[in-house]
């Protein structure tokens, strides 16, 4: 016996264990199940409140297409009664025209247009509110009208003043172009006159000689009077040749007037052979350099620095083409030209 009860204790009992393990199972599936119970509750309340909004929207959209709808029928029946207000004005005028004519029908049917006058007085002051409204619009359209005439009226007053400012513009601009062409007409005559007069005194101090010629309305110096072969300084007996020059030149500046804007222009050409040296690197170079000795020497002798221009056509000018001496000779040559500036 007592060994029988010795072996009950000793034994492991797993009972307690199990049911410790079975409870808290229990307990964490009771915890999800409540998670899971509050999730689809909040997720049920969100969705009721956005089908709430969804159907205030519906209802909104509703209201508005109701709105629009009794807009256009309000609008409909507005013209239908402007319709029916200007086809019974028409009736009216109509009818009161036809009265008028029954009136003026005469003695014999006075009566009879009487009797049915006033029969018809009371349907022709039903008329006259309908007449009166039609004819206030009329009156304001066709205030909006003359409005707009007045404003025509005075667009059309400014255009045509605008014009005639325009048309006397034109004609003193004409007369004032007119009296310049005269007066651009009168200085080249006169600085022709003395252009020719510079050519008539050149001629006498120069004489017939056949390294100076005319060409139009220049004077042509061959180079050789006044430089040495691919040279731009002045030779001693091309300085007495400008001598000369310069002496007629100032004489003629005393006479021209101030107002004539008057040059002496100086041009350097050299025949169409190439010149490539450290001072000259080609015929422009040269043509120009003795182009400046030229215009500073007759500086030196007195002519007014601003009456005289220095210009380089190098060989692109010639006088005479070919590839002979006696081109070469003639298309190298220093030309003086009175012009205007």
């Amino acid at each position: 016996m007592a060994l029988s009860r010795s072996r009950r204790r000793e034994g492991v009992d797993y009972w307690p264990g199990f049911v410790d393990a079975l409870s808290t199972l229990l307990i964490g599936i009771v915890f999800l199940l409540s998670v899971f119970v509050l999730s689809q509750f909040f997720l049920g309340q969100e969705l009721t409140g956005k089908d709430t909004a969804l159907r205030r929207l519906e209802n909104q959209i509703a209201e508005l297409t109701d709105l629009l709808a009794l807009e256009k029928t309000q609008k409909r029946s507005v013209e239908e009664n402007l319709a029916l207000l200007q086809s019974t004005l028409s009736r009216s005028d109509t009818e009161r025209n036809r009265l008028q004519g029954l009136l003026e029908g005469g003695v014999g049917a006075a009566s009879a247009a009487q009797n049915r006058a006033s029969q018809l007085q009371g349907a022709l002051d039903s008329e006259k509110q309908v007449s009166q409204r039609a004819q206030a619009a009329v009156d304001m359209l066709n205030q909006q009208i003359s409005a707009m005439r007045r404003q025509l009226a005075a667009l059309e007053e400014a255009l045509s003043a605008s014009e005639s400012r325009d048309r006397e513009s034109q004609a003193r601009i004409s007369d004032l172009g007119s009296r310049l062409n005269v007066a651009l007409a009168q200085r080249v005559q006169e600085l022709a006159r003395y252009r020719s007069d510079f050519f008539g005194r050149m001629r006498q101090i120069l004489g017939v000689r056949p390294d100076i010629r005319v060409v139009g309305d220049r004077f042509v110096f061959q180079s050789e009077v006044f430089f040495d072969a691919g040279q731009a300084t002045l030779k001693p007996e091309g300085q007495g040749e400008l001598d000369k020059l310069a002496a007629v030149l100032t004489d003629i500046a005393r006479e021209i007037p101030p107002d004539i804007p008057w040059i002496v222009r100086v041009d350097g050409h050299t025949d169409s052979r190439p010149i490539r040296t450290a001072q000259f690197p080609s015929n422009w170079n040269l043509s120009t350099a003795r182009a400046v000795s030229v215009v500073e020497y007759l500086a030196s002798r007195g002519l007014p620095a601003e009456r005289l221009a220095a210009t380089g056509f190098g060989e692109f000018q010639p006088l005479e083409l070919g590839a002979s001496d006696e081109a070469f000779r003639r298309n190298r040559r220093i030309e003086f030209k009175i012009t205007e500036r």
